[in-house]
C-alpha cells in the first residue's frame, strides 16, 4: 500500500479556481482514531463560500475542504473498539461534538481544521458512524447525511421535537430542504416548499410529493399563502435558508409558538431594510434558534431513522475526483441549479 495519497488543498480564498490536486503522505492514526479510505464526498454551500472568502468563522490557511465523507475503514487504532476493517462509515461534521450544542467553531471539518477532499482521512472512532451493509445506501448517499442530513435532524428533534400532523416549510430546493422534507414526510407531518422555478417544483413534486408548493417569484406574500393552507394556523416548522431576506415572512407565516430554525444566509436584507425581528418574534411567542450542525449523538440517531425507514438521501448528481471534475462539481452547486445533493466520487 502507496504510504501517498491525494488531497486537494485551496491554495487562496478567492474562489475554488484556488483548489489544487497534490501528492502529500497518507496521514497517520493514533490509538484512538480510525482510518477511512474516502469513497465520496458531499458539497455543500458552505463549501463555496470556503472558497471565496465568504465564510464568517475561521479558515485554516490552504485547507483540504469538505466535510461530509463516506468510505471504509482500513486501519484501526490500538484502543479502539466496535469496528473492523472494511466498515462502512461516515464523520461528524465537527469530530469534538460528540452531544449538545456545539461549542465552538474551532474544530469543524473543512474550515478551521482539514477536510475531507482527499483519498484518507484519519478520524476519532468516537466521531464516525457505521452504516449497515444491508442499508442499500450507496457511497455518495452516506455522504449525504453528514452535513445536510445532521442539520435537518436538528431542526427537527435537537429542541422541540416534530409531532405527526404538524406542518413544515421549507425555503428552496437545495439539499437541506429536499432532505428536511424526506425526514418530514416519514415523521407524518404536511409538507410545503418554496422556489423561484415553476421547474424545480415540478421536478421535486415528481420525485419528493411535497403536500404543497409555492412559487415565490409569482407569489411574492408566500407567507399569506403558507397561512391559507394552514387555514389560518401558521406552520409549525420552518427551515429558514435565506436569513435576513427573508425573516420576516417566515415569523409572518409562522404558527404561535412555532420553531424557525435558521440554517441558511442565501438572502440578505440591506441593513435599512432589516425587520424589527425581536418584536416580531415577540408578537408570535416563537423561537428563532441557529442550526450549527449537530453532534454525533444526532448523526447517531439519523442513521437510525434511516436505516430502519429505508430512506435514499437526495443525490442529484455526482461527480469525479479529477481536478476539471471537482470544479464542474463546485461550479454545478455554485450555479444553484440543483435539487438536492452534489457528490464527488472519490475512486
Amino acid at each position: 500500500m502507496s504510504s501517498n495519497h491525494l488531497a486537494y488543498r485551496l491554495q487562496a480564498q478567492t474562489g475554488h479556481e484556488q483548489l489544487r490536486q497534490l501528492e502529500e503522505p497518507k496521514p497517520n492514526i493514533d490509538k484512538h482514531e480510525v482510518l477511512v479510505k474516502i469513497r465520496a464526498v458531499a458539497l455543500n454551500f458552505r463549501d463555496v463560500v470556503v472558497s471565496n472568502g465568504n465564510y464568517p468563522f475561521p479558515v485554516k490557511d490552504k485547507v483540504v475542504p469538505c466535510s461530509d465523507a463516506a468510505g471504509d475503514v482500513v486501519e484501526i487504532g490500538s484502543a479502539v473498539e466496535g469496528f473492523r476493517t472494511g466498515d462502512r462509515v461516515i464523520g461528524n461534521f465537527d469530530p469534538t461534538n460528540l452531544y449538545g450544542p456545539q461549542l465552538d467553531w474551532n474544530h469543524g471539518l473543512g474550515g478551521p481544521v482539514d477536510g475531507v477532499l482527499r483519498q484518507y482521512v484519519a478520524l476519532p472512532a468516537s466521531a464516525v458512524a457505521k452504516i449497515p451493509e444491508d442499508s442499500g445506501l450507496t457511497y455518495p448517499e452516506m455522504a449525504a447525511l453528514v452535513c445536510t442530513g445532521v442539520t435537518a435532524w436538528n431542526a427537527f428533534y435537537g429542541a422541540i421535537p416534530l409531532k405527526p400532523g404538524q406542518t413544515v416549510l421549507f425555503q428552496g430546493t437545495g439539499g437541506v430542504s429536499i432532505t428536511g422534507l424526506m425526514l418530514a414526510k416519514s415523521a407524518g407531518a404536511v409538507t410545503i416548499i418554496t422556489s423561484s422555478s415553476e421547474d424545480k417544483l415540478k421536478l421535486v413534486k415528481e420525485k419528493y410529493s411535497p403536500d404543497h408548493v409555492i412559487n415565490y417569484k409569482t407569489t411574492p406574500d408566500w407567507a399569506s399563502e403558507a397561512r391559507k393552507i394552514t387555514a389560518g394556523h401558521g406552520v409549525d416548522y420552518i427551515f429558514e435558508n435565506g436569513g435576513s431576506g427573508t425573516i420576516k415572512q417566515s415569523i409572518d407565516c409562522i404558527a404561535m409558538g412555532g420553531l424557525i430554525s435558521v440554517i441558511g444566509f442565501l438572502s440578505s436584507a440591506k441593513q435599512e431594510d432589516m425587520p424589527d425581528v425581536a418584536a416580531l418574534a415577540l408578537s408570535k411567542g416563537c423561537i428563532i434558534r441557529g442550526i450549527q450542525v449537530g453532534s454525533k449523538q444526532l448523526l447517531d440517531e439519523l442513521v437510525r431513522f434511516v436505516v430502519q425507514k429505508k430512506l435514499k438521501p437526495p443525490v442529484e448528481k455526482v461527480f469525479g475526483f479529477g481536478p476539471d471534475q471537482v470544479q464542474a462539481a463546485y461550479d454545478y452547486l455554485a450555479s444553484g441549479g440543483h435539487i438536492g445533493k452534489v457528490c464527488i466520487s472519490v475512486e
